[in-house]
């Protein structure tokens, strides 16, 4: 049996996610010194994730029925990079749009590749995908601290120079994974869309949306809402880094919790957490500790759904459609949802407020967890 490549793909994870903490907390300061208007650097900084809704399905479909998951990971890598090179060139908004959508689409076809890849060597070991994706948060946390630090004393194009470190990075890892083998399934020529019609699998995808969409004011207005109550930039970024580390350990203890617990245990509480969540940032915002516990509990609100996600997306898509599975779970939820969850959050910002904006994310995570409870069952 082939040895887990735990540390190629560990430092793939730590690249991509470092591309995350440098590109997106720092690249709108970038965009401002070009001289583009706010609603321009809003247009620009959303494509990343409109990109996601429909770029991971078509690569992973392209994966799928070529059999070669790292190929595809290789050659979306190399023309990330060939595209992002191009903001060393241009300045006008339609030439940036075009830059920044092209890097979108290439770099969004990496990630469900790889979640299919490192969960197919793990094979029946699942539960470990935890301590591979742990790397991918470590990555993100030193991106967006040495990134800061670096910008406190240097002007801000060295930021391109930075953000390339980290696509070079993602395409020199990129080299190194090696292909798994997909296991033989006898759903390997049923139609995917056959697998999503099952009710427990459009449960999922739905109360998926749900999550991510409930997250979308917290990523959106969070660090705007705390500087509004008195919060200063130093404790805000400490805020965030809490929920990254508590994330962090929540994937080293996967293997455990999913001894003792089952995926519906485990995500009807991740669920049940997220609506205690955003009710204590919604209401609770002048308490300090309330909204450190908040943090806290993104250990659930992300790292164990995550976690329990993952695995349950590998467990239901099997064979050939292992790849086509994950993308799906990037575009419905990360993709749809994170673009849904931002624009509405926007919209009822300014029409409802603060309080009753993160109460509108209480109530998707309370419906999530209703689906979650109702309709999805696993043999565990």
């Amino acid at each position: 049996m082939q040895r887990f490549p735990y540390w190629r793909l560990s430092s793939f994870y730590f690249f991509y996610f470092a591309f995350v903490g440098a590109f997106s907390p720092y690249w709108s300061l970038y965009l401002k010194s070009l001289g583009f208007s706010a609603s321009e650097i809003g247009v620009l900084m959303s494509l990343l994730m409109v990109t996601r809704i429909f770029a991971p399905t078509l690569w992973s479909w392209m994966a799928d029925r070529s059999g070669e998951r790292v190929a595809v990971v290789r050659i979306a890598a190399a023309l990330s990079l060939a595209s992002y090179l191009g903001v060393f060139f241009v300045r006008s908004f339609w030439w940036m749009f075009g830059v920044m959508a092209l890097l979108s689409f290439f770099w969004s076809a990496s990630l469900p590749l790889v979640e299919a890849t490192t969960l197919s060597h793990l094979r029946d070991s699942s539960a470990r995908y935890g301590h591979v994706r742990l790397w991918g948060s470590i990555g993100f946390i030193v991106a967006v601290i040495c990134t800061g630090y670096v910008l406190d004393v240097a002007e801000v194009r060295v930021l391109l120079w930075l953000v390339l470190a980290t696509i070079a990075g993602i395409l020199i890892f990129s080299r190194y994974i090696p292909e798994a083998d997909s296991a033989i399934d006898h759903t390997d020529r049923l139609p995917v869309l056959n697998i999503l019609k099952r009710p427990e699998v459009a449960a999922l995808f739905v109360a998926c949306f749900l999550m991510v969409a409930a997250h979308g004011p917290f990523y959106t207005f969070y660090s705007l809402y705390l500087a509004a109550h008195g919060y200063s930039k130093g404790a805000i970024g400490w805020l965030w880094a809490v929920g990254v580390i508590c994330e962090i350990a929540v994937f080293v203890a996967m293997p455990r919790i999913m001894e003792r617990f089952s995926l519906l245990q485990i995500l009807s509480m991740s669920f049940l957490l997220a609506i205690i969540r955003f009710l204590l940032i919604g209401w609770m915002v002048d308490s300090s500790g309330a909204i450190f516990f908040a943090q806290v509990l993104h250990a659930a609100t992300f790292g164990a759904y995550h976690a329990g996600a993952i695995a349950a997306i590998h467990r239901i898509f099997r064979g050939r459609h292992q790849a086509t599975g994950q993308a799906l779970y990037t575009s419905l939820t990360f993709g749809a949802g994170g673009t849904f969850g931002a624009l509405l959050s926007g919209y009822l910002w300014d029409f409802l407020g603060a309080s009753l904006t993160f109460s509108m994310a209480s109530l998707f995570a309370l419906l999530g967890f209703f689906l979650i409870a109702w309709k999805f069952r696993l043999q565990q």
